[in-house]
């Protein structure tokens, strides 16, 4: 019997467990920004204590900050854990994007999306003015992409295209100038091609060894860190920084209520969070200002509206200027979006000019003021009633009972009272 035991246990321990694997995945979309760089940072570093083998990156971004970039090529490249960055289907790796994809050791996408336009621009979309700062900017952008390239063993031509003459290339095309490793179409396809892979981790060569039964796990960022890349979009910003300080000022010209002020200080602090994750400029701030206070003026002297077809533009040129600082040259500013922003903002403060001055041109109807211009009627000289209540009244002519009047002020307690002839 004991022998048949130890056979069974023998038998057992012969047989090959059933080998699991472990991956990552975790969602970068929107502007290339620092919140965007923390969470690229903590998401390896919480692969590499999970021991992971695998961590996958789905992008779709327009670009964003160079020095986030920047932070998140380091992160991918001194992971000790196999980082392959894939474009969904329907995205793109536009501009800062293009280097994070370069940077992974495993660089795919899905079928009908697009990589590149890498070229640095200024805040408001326009190329750098030639002279040493283009010569700078451009150069030290084209080494930071052959030295990822030349890592990853990838196009160093093509991928340089990107940034001198704006190349975008499609999936297809961009397999077939070795740009990218792998056209997946989804997240399995993905895993599947990448099983097997050698990829070289610093000065090792490693194999990317995906076992029998993988786990795929999703890394998202929280709601608090959600709130911080929504707002750091450059558009969001200064959506969040005009209509805030619109609401501000309607509530500081019809005070008594709090909606408007509560809205507009929540948006402006909104907005503030949002600039202090962008490279910003105080000019954009003052160009806002300027075109916000130029429609306030239209309102408060009424010039038919003159001063708010001039203040509109001035605030699409405030949020072109808004970003046009140094780090912002990938950042990708969508100027319709833009005029778009301000063209909405400038009908909301059309209709609600409207209504403030109707209201303000509207006749008192409560309190003391709104007692003028009532009837009353006498009940001797020195009394009257009104709405139902008996009030002291003076009058410059004697009044009997029964006699009508109209409120023309009121002194304390007191009506003065013009009689109306009967």
């Amino acid at each position: 019997m004991k022998k048949i035991l130890l056979f069974m246990l023998l038998i057992c321990l012969c047989v090959p467990a059933h080998a699991k694997s472990t991956v990552t995945l975790a969602e970068l979309s929107g502007t290339v920004g620092v919140q965007m760089e923390e969470f690229v940072r903590d998401t390896v570093r919480a692969s590499e204590l999970n021991g992971d083998s695998l961590l996958i990156f789905q992008l779709d971004t327009p670009g964003g900050l160079v020095e986030a970039m920047r932070g998140i090529v380091q992160a991918i490249l001194s992971s000790r854990v196999p980082v392959a960055v894939w474009i969904p289907s329907g995205g793109r790796a536009a501009s800062a994007g293009a280097f994070i994809v370069q940077s992974a050791h495993i660089a795919a996408m899905s079928p009908g999306t697009n990589i590149g336009a890498a070229h640095p621009v200024t805040g408001g979309g326009e190329n750098i003015p030639e002279g040493d700062m283009n010569k700078k900017v451009m150069n030290d952008l084209k080494a930071q992409m052959r030295s990822v390239v030349q890592l990853r063993g990838r196009n160093v031509d093509m991928a340089e295209a990107m940034i001198v003459d704006s190349i975008s290339l499609t999936a297809d095309e961009a397999l077939r100038e070795h740009v990218i490793d792998i056209i997946a179409p989804d997240i399995n396809a993905l895993i599947k091609a990448t099983a097997g892979r050698r990829v070289k981790n610093g000065s090792q060569s490693l194999r990317i060894s995906l076992d029998d039964e993988i786990t795929v796990s999703r890394a998202t960022m929280s709601f608090s860190e959600q709130v911080i890349q929504f707002v750091s979009s450059p558009e969001i910003a200064y959506l969040l920084l005009s209509g805030g300080m619109m609401a501000i000022f309607f509530e500081v010209i019809t005070p008594g209520g709090f909606i408007l002020g509560t809205t507009g200080g929540v948006m402006l602090l909104l907005g503030a969070i949002g600039l202090k994750m962008l490279p910003f400029n105080w000019a954009g701030i003052v160009l806002i200002v300027a075109g916000i206070v130029l429609m306030a003026v239209d309102l408060i002297a009424g010039t038919s509206g003159l001063l708010t077809l001039l203040g509109l533009p001035v605030m699409c040129l405030g949020g072109v200027f808004l970003f046009r600082a140094p780090g912002g040259e990938l950042l990708q500013i969508s100027l319709s979006f833009i005029a778009g922003i301000a063209i909405a903002l400038g009908i909301c403060f059309g209709l609600m000019a409207y209504f403030v001055v109707k209201g303000l041109r509207r006749k008192v109807s409560t309190g003391k003021q709104g007692m003028i211009g009532l009837t009353v009627e006498a009940i001797s000289d020195g009394q009257v009633k009104c709405h139902g209540e008996i009030w002291r009244a003076v009058s410059d002519v004697e009044l009997h009972a029964g006699d009508k009047g109209v409120v023309t002020a009121v002194d304390g307690m007191t009506l003065v009272i013009s009689r109306v002839d009967q």
